[in-house]
Parts: C-alpha cells; sequence; structure tokens
C-alpha cells in the first residue's frame, strides 16, 4: 500500500517556494566553503542600478549566475557570488530629482548635503527592493559580501586608481567639445548617446561679403546648416584647400548675418568638397570638427548656451530663450531681413541623451577625461597572451577589439552631485590643481572640484575593488581573484566590458574574469524590446507569483543559444510550469511507492534487468551531456537533454515499466526497483537543482536523502560502469516496437483496451531474443490476444502493417483494415524514410562533415542511414504485397 507522504497531487510553487530561502540564509549555505584545498570559483554580479525593480533581463542575467555558481558549488568547488549595487549617478539623480520635482522641489533648494541624504535614502528603499528580488528568484548569493560602488572600500579604490592614471598623464583636465544633457546638465561619454531620426530641415542662408567682391555674380556666399540657433558662434566659413572652385576666396572676409560681425574664409582639409556647396560655416564651441578646425587656425571659440540650452549672452538679442524658440526666432529674422535663400526639409540622425531623453548638445567645456589610446592598447596586448578573456560565443571579441581600436579619450567628469566627488583641488589664490588620495592638509586653502566621476569608471573596477583592492594581500583578491566568469548582456559591451578589461590589465595585470557569457535581449512574443512607451514590459516578480521561480528560470535557461535574443512568452511559461508537475507527480508516484528502508543506492549489478540497465545508462549519459554543456555555457542543450530525460526516458517509460514489479509478488525484485527509482530520482534532482533549486529542494526533502540540502550535496558524476549502449540499443528496439504498435493500433481506432493478435517478423536472432527475453513489456505495454515472434511469419494480407529496426509488425485486423488506406498510409512512410535516406546521403557525402566531426558522431550517421534504408526497402516490398492482394 503507497504511504502518505507531505505533497500535494499537484505542482503548486506557493506551496514550495516560500521560507525556503530564508532556510538556506540561516544555514549559511552560500558562502565560500573555507577549503583551501578545493578549487576556488567565483563570480561578481553585474550591479543593478539602484533605479528602480529589476526587470526581466536581469532575471536571466542571474538565472544563469545561479546556475553556475550553484552547479559548481554542489561540484565542490571553493564557490563565491559576490553581490552589490551600482550607485548609477545620472541615472539615480535623475529619478531622485524627479521625484523631488513632484513636490516643487530642485537640488538646488537642498543644496549639496541635503540632496544627497536624500539620494541616499531612496538608494536604501530601491536596495531593500532589489533584495526581495534577488530573494524571490532564489540567488544563492554571499550578502556577508555585498558592496556597493559608493563604499568606502571602493571609493578608496576609484581615487587610487584616479591618482594613478594622472601621475601617468593619462588622466588629463582640458576644454574639449563633449556631449552635453541640458535637463541633467552634465557631460556625457559617446556611448550615453542615443541617435534617432528626427524631422529637420537645411536652412541655406547667404553670408554677404563685407566688401564689393562677388561670387558666381553675387555678392554672397550660401550656406547650409540644419543648426540656425548656433549662427551667433560662427567664427568662420571654411573650404577645402584643393577645392579649385574657392580658391580665390580663401582670406576674403564675410559679414554674419543678424550680428553683423566679420568672419573670415579660411581653407581645411575637413571640408568634404563633395558635400552641399562644398562650403561649411565654423563653429568651433558647439561642434566637436569645427573645434578642432578652430585649434588648427587659432580661431575664437563662442559659446551661445547656458548649461540648459538657453541662449547666453553671446547670442545678442536671442538671450534667454529656449534653444528651439531661438532657432524659430532666428530663422524667421533671416527670412524678414532677406538672408534666407529656402528650407529644404530633411530627416536626420540627431543624438539623444540615453538616460533623459532629450536632444544632446555639443558644447565647449572643460573636462576630465582619460587618454585611452595606451589602456586600449594593454586591453587589446593582452588578448594575445596566455591570460586572455574569453569571449562566448567567440564572435563578441571582435566587437570589443572594433570598439578598442577605434576608441575616442573618454570624458569622465559629470556635473553632478551623486557619485565619486572627482579627487582634485584648486588653490583659492594660486589656481594650483592638487590630485591626491586625501585632501590636502591645508583644506582651508582649497576647494575641492564639484564634479563627480562617471558612474562607469567605478563599476569599472568592480572584479578587482569589490575583493579588497588596493590592498593586493586581501585575502578574497589573493584567492578569488581573476574571477572566472562573468555573465552579461551584449548591450553593455563598450560600456562596462571593454572597461573592466582595460582598468583590470592597467591595475592587476591579469585579466579580469576568464570567461564572459554574453546573452542578448529578451524581447515581447513579437519580437519587440521591452519598454515603456509600447507598455510591453513584463515585471518578473509578476511572473513568479503566478508560475513560481522554478517555471521562470526553468524558461529563462531554455530560452535562447548564448549570444542570442530571446521572446517571452506565456504558453511558454505554461510549457515550463507543465514540465515542472510532470516531475512533480513522477516524484510523487516514486516516494509513495518506496519503503522505509529504500535508499538512494543501486542494487548489484547481477539483478539489474534491461529496463534497469538502460534507465541507468541513460542517466549516466544525460549526466555526462549537462556536465559538458554547462561548462561550455550551451544551458538551452543542457535543459533539452534533461528535459527528453525525465518527459521521455523516466516518467513515460521507466516508471511505467516499473509498476509491473511494485505491484508484483517478488519481494526481491520490488526492493531493487524501488531502490533503483529512488536513485535516479536523486541524481536527476541533482542535475535539475542549479536551475530549478525549489521545487528539487522540497521533493529531495521528502525522500530518502543524505544531508540537510542539495545546496551543497554532491553533483552527480559519471560512472564507466553504467554505460551499457548495449541495453540502450535493445531498449531502443523494444520502445520503438510498443510505440509502433500503439500508432497503428491509433491508424484504425483499435483502443489498447482490446486484445489483438500482434505477429512480429524478425530479421535476426538478435532482434528475436530481445523481444523473446522482454515478452512481458509487450504483453503489459501492448495487450495482444495472441503474441507471435519468428522468423518466418507470414504476414496476413489484411493487416496493419510497421516496419522497425530488425522486423515486421503486423496487426491482423481484418474487420478495421481498408487495403487502399494501408497503401496509402505505407506510401506516405515511404517518402519520409526516403527524404531521411536523402539526408543521410547528403551529410556523409559532405566530406567536411566525414572529416571534422566526431568518429562516434559519423559512426552513428552512418548506422541511422543503414537502419532508414533497410526499412525503406521492406516498406515497399510490404506495399507490393497489398498491391496484388488487390
Amino acid at each position: 500500500m503507497a504511504k502518505e507522504i507531505s505533497m500535494s497531487t499537484k505542482y503548486d510553487p506557493k506551496q514550495v517556494e516560500p521560507g525556503r530561502y530564508q532556510a538556506w540564509l540561516d544555514q549559511n549555505l552560500f558562502k565560500p566553503s573555507g577549503d583551501k584545498k578545493a578549487k576556488p570559483y567565483s563570480i561578481v554580479i553585474p550591479p543593478p542600478n539602484v533605479t528602480g525593480k529589476l526587470h526581466l533581463g536581469h532575471a536571466w542575467d542571474t538565472t544563469l549566475q545561479d546556475m553556475i555558481i550553484r552547479q559548481k558549488r554542489m561540484q565542490g568547488f571553493d564557490t563565491l557570488w559576490l553581490p552589490g549595487m551600482d550607485h548609477a549617478g545620472i541615472a539615480t539623480q535623475a529619478k531622485v530629482e524627479a521625484r523631488l520635482a513632484e513636490q516643487g522641489v530642485s537640488r538646488y533648494d537642498l543644496g549639496r548635503e541635503k540632496f544627497i541624504d536624500t539620494v541616499w535614502k531612496w538608494k536604501d528603499e530601491y536596495a531593500d527592493i532589489i533584495h526581495k528580488q534577488w530573494a524571490k528568484l532564489g540567488l544563492s548569493l554571499d550578502y556577508d559580501r555585498e558592496r556597493f560602488t559608493l563604499d568606502d572600500g571602493l571609493s578608496k579604490a576609484v581615487r587610487k586608481v584616479f591618482v594613478k592614471l594622472y601621475q601617468k598623464g593619462l588622466i588629463y583636465r582640458g576644454e574639449y567639445i563633449i556631449n552635453w544633457d541640458p535637463k541633467a546638465r552634465t557631460a556625457l561619454s559617446d556611448i550615453e548617446v542615443i541617435h534617432k531620426d528626427v524631422k529637420g530641415a537645411f536652412y541655406h542662408v547667404k553670408y554677404p561679403f563685407a566688401d564689393d567682391t562677388t561670387f558666381a555674380g553675387k555678392k554672397y556666399i550660401e550656406i547650409a546648416t540644419t543648426r540656425p540657433e548656433t549662427m551667433m558662434g560662427d567664427v568662420a566659413v571654411a573650404v577645402h584647400p584643393s577645392d579649385k572652385r574657392y580658391k580665390d576666396l580663401v582670406g576674403k572676409t564675410l559679414v554674419l548675418p543678424l550680428q553683423g560681425r566679420h568672419i573670415p574664409i579660411i581653407a581645411d582639409e575637413y571640408v568634404d568638397p563633395e558635400f552641399g556647396t562644398g562650403m561649411v560655416k565654423i563653429t568651433p564651441a558647439h561642434d566637436p570638427n569645427d573645434f578642432g578646425v578652430g585649434n588648427r587656425h587659432d580661431l575664437k571659440r563662442i559659446n551661445t548656451m547656458n548649461e540648459d540650452a538657453t541662449m547666453n549672452a553671446n547670442a545678442g538679442k536671442y538671450e534667454g530663450l529656449d534653444r528651439f524658440e531661438a532657432r524659430k526666432e532666428i530663422v524667421k529674422d533671416l527670412e524678414d531681413q532677406g538672408y534666407m535663400l529656402r528650407v529644404e526639409p530633411i530627416v536626420h540622425s540627431v543624438g539623444h541623451s540615453e538616460r533623459t531623453g532629450v536632444q544632446v548638445e555639443a558644447r565647449l567645456s572643460t573636462q576630465w577625461f582619460v587618454k585611452m589610446e595606451p589602456l586600449a592598447e594593454a586591453a587589446l596586448a593582452n588578448q594575445k597572451t596566455d591570460d586572455p578573456v574569453k569571449f562566448v560565443p567567440e564572435r563578441f571579441e571582435n566587437t570589443f577589439e572594433q570598439w578598442m581600436n577605434n576608441i575616442h579619450d573618454w570624458v569622465i567628469s559629470r556635473q553632478l552631485w551623486w557619485g565619486h566627488q572627482i579627487p582634485a583641488w584648486y588653490h583659492k589664490k594660486t589656481g594650483e590643481v592638487y590630485v591626491g588620495e586625501e585632501a590636502p592638509k591645508d583644506i582651508e586653502n582649497w576647494e575641492q572640484d564639484p564634479d563627480v566621476l562617471d558612474t562607469w569608471f567605478s563599476s569599472a573596477l568592480w572584479p578587482f575593488s569589490t575583493m579588497g583592492w588596493p590592498d593586493e594581500n586581501a585575502a578574497d583578491f589573493k584567492r578569488y581573484f581573476p574571477t572566472d566568469t562573468l555573465v552579461t548582456g551584449y548591450d553593455i559591451i563598450f560600456f562596462w566590458v571593454s572597461r573592466m578589461i582595460f582598468q583590470s590589465v592597467e591595475f592587476t595585470e591579469r585579466r579580469p574574469f576568464e570567461h564572459v557569457l554574453i546573452h542578448g535581449l529578451i524581447r515581447d512574443e513579437q519580437g519587440r524590446k521591452m519598454s515603456k512607451s509600447l507598455g510591453n514590459g513584463i515585471d518578473p516578480m509578476d511572473v513568479i507569483d503566478k508560475y513560481g521561480a522554478d517555471a521562470l528560470r526553468w524558461f529563462l535557461s531554455n530560452g535562447s543559444a548564448p549570444g542570442q535574443d530571446v521572446r517571452f512568452s506565456y504558453t511558454r511559461m505554461d510549457a515550463a510550469w507543465n514540465f515542472i508537475n510532470k516531475i512533480w507527480n513522477a516524484s510523487r508516484f516514486v516516494i509513495m511507492n518506496l519503503d522505509e528502508g529504500t535508499h538512494a543506492e543501486l542494487p548489484e549489478k547481477a539483478a539489474w534487468k534491461l529496463s534497469d540497465k538502460w534507465i541507468i545508462s541513460r542517466l549516466n549519459h544525460t549526466i555526462a551531456e549537462v556536465t559538458r554543456l554547462f561548462d561550455s555555457f550551451e544551458f538551452g542543450e543542457a535543459g533539452r537533454a534533461l528535459y527528453n530525460f525525465i518527459w521521455n526516458d523516466f516518467c513515460d517509460w521507466y516508471i511505467e515499466m516499473s509498476k509491473e514489479d511494485l505491484n508484483g509478488t517478488d519481494q526481491t525484485a520490488k526492493k531493487n526497483t524501488q531502490n533503483i527509482l529512488c536513485f535516479v530520482l536523486d541524481q536527476t534532482l541533482r542535475l535539475l537543482h542549479p536551475i530549478m533549486p525549489f521545487v528539487t529542494e522540497k521533493i529531495w526533502l521528502s525522500m530518502p536523502h543524505d544531508g540537510s540540502s542539495l545546496v551543497t550535496a554532491s553533483y552527480p558524476t559519471t560512472d564507466n560502469d553504467h554505460a551499457d549502449q548495449k541495453a540502450e540499443d535493445e531498449m531502443d528496439n523494444l520502445i520503438e516496437l510498443i510505440k509502433s504498435v500503439r500508432n497503428s493500433r491509433a491508424e484504425v481506432n483499435a483502443p489498447l483496451s482490446s486484445a489483438v493478435d500482434i505477429l512480429i517478423k524478425t530479421k535476426d536472432q538478435r532482434t528475436k531474443n530481445i523481444f523473446e527475453t522482454n515478452k512481458e513489456y509487450i504483453e503489459r505495454f501492448c495487450h495482444p490476444k495472441k503474441l507471435e515472434i519468428a522468423a518466418t511469419v507470414e504476414a496476413p494480407a489484411l493487416a496493419v502493417t510497421s516496419v522497425i529496426t530488425g522486423a515486421e509488425v503486423y496487426l491482423p485486423l481484418a474487420d478495421l483494415v481498408d487495403l487502399n488506406e494501408e497503401i496509402n498510409r505505407l506510401q506516405k512512410d515511404v517518402k519520409k524514410l526516403a527524404a531521411e535516406v536523402k539526408r543521410g546521403e547528403n551529410k556523409l557525402g559532405n566530406e567536411r562533415f566525414v572529416t571534422n566531426a566526431p568518429t562516434e558522431i559519423v559512426e552513428q550517421e552512418r548506422e541511422k542511414l543503414s537502419g532508414y534504408k533497410e526499412k525503406l526497402t521492406a516498406t515497399k516490398e510490404r506495399i507490393k504485397k497489398l498491391e496484388e492482394e488487390l
């Protein structure tokens, strides 16, 4: 009689998951083992920004990391998964300022100190939310080592790096054209600018000569601009030095429309003579290319805009106007005063701030920069050593190298209050600049630079600053750095991955991690990127509330191959839940049929039946496959291997076959089957645990087990004694037979409950022996009235036929068989088999496949082709015989 167990008849995550995470924390299961003999394995979490709740992309990213670290922990590695969060300077400040704006307050009303206090409160609020989300996802993080990018230790590392780079001449301060966010009022790096196509216009304007000069019979030249609001900052017009059209104009003077200031015509190779008229206005304070021209010709830089993109005093009568209002007014005045020749509508690409969404200004500004060329060269050189970062998939190394080969100096100062304040001080009287890790001793005479560092400056140090660096004797730094694997999306290779690599090479002379696993983006069911504007975002916590964390984790782990995007789908979430329910019910059946003395141990091998040998060999093969696929980060394929083993081999076949012994009178056979069921379930739960930690732990604790938690249980390993290809082949024959009989019954609506004659014509002694030795399975699963297994079976005319490996199977169902329909059915089989033969011949005819594929794979293809050919011949012969009966 089945025993009572504390497992419901249906999988319910709300009964399985609550309380489990806290129990793991209470047992300190997520900390490194401390075993100095064990090989260390470390991951640092890509620190989420404290700007809001985590989205599905974070759930995907962290699920993959958790799977890796859980498996390594079970494999006996001394594992560290270090959590933390990023202060996310501009993004967090923008969020807090937006909240304050709703109350009618600005940061300037509060002052720097009170504003920063307000941001810290925001940080605490959202860090608490993120912690709860991590817990709900089941992430096995070591919270004792949690870091924040504004921690004292990390701040010390940031100051050290800044000072060292400054002393080496790799950090400098200068006046340059930078990307400017007029809403956040801060500089942006190139990769914080998103280009969007917007409607605009080419404004064709007359620039009159200052004297009686004429060109092409006119007293003016024609200049086209998309940004008339910057005209008040024009200091020259440039032509290409080899442009013969304008060689006599170089050195002439023009009158700037609306202002009357005189500006020269100069020659510079920057100008493209093929574009437009081949004449361009030069505005050094508002365009990066013009800035370079201005430097070469010693031109004045006239900045016409304030920090908020309103016009300043240099804009004359337009002072105080917003930049776009100024554009309208200037265009109107140009038209009214006869300077406008024509307006040509265009669509052009314009930079926008990634954070605030407003149109970026190219603005002349004094900023701090990192000189990138030597750092990039060192990072690229490191990729050719025996200590490179290995990109998965490999193609993303090209993305990294292209960016590093074409890198610009990095503007690292931000006009914000939230962040690492730049460790530079200016003497109040002399203007002397002091850069140091600590403030000057006579601080009363100095004023610190008010700007803060770009967020990515501190997060670039994350793999080693979190380990105690710059103290190179710190225990964690010595033990766990370099880290082993970084998991992140392809969208931040430029922002973060590249910067971690060059900073790590510069300051530790090591790569920051061995592997960087790149995943894609999560899109909606239509393939669109999830965004607020589309309203198609999905909260992972809502998904967990409906399906459970394990179902979400299963979906995310099986979503796609490395580097590929994945589409979120509720249909696939239903399938994930359904799979776990299948595992739950199979486990419940097994546990209900175990006796008190059952253990997850295999009986003596001599007692194993064919089905036992088969399931243990299949398990052994699955362990090898899943371990290999995890090691190569092919989690989707690992999931496929697990799914096929659990659903097909274990649930559909072995459990069904076990019922004969579980319900039989042979107590020894029953005990052996119980132990094998228990062993296979135990090993399967261990394989599944890194992906679905909650449900596997619940089931494992409900069955015979050793230890307190699967978290620290040993991961399955292969055993050569368990590999049995002969048993697998024989069982495959048996399963193929059973399936063919069931399919034949279904073809003619003969239910399994009705006994029918089954005639099996074998082609060799091996096949005959398999079927005769395992008659009980054929009888149980096929329900024959009469079962005949022989090489000399005479096929009746009115029979449903199927051709399987090594045999032909006949079900004489005279009342149900229509010969024409049977011939049509077999002709469909011929088409399918012919297609398989053609596929196999093409594959084996491909010299590259035969030469490069592993020998066992090629041999498997040859065996499959031989089998298909044999079945094709037999099916054609059967059709011929049936046609003779018509």
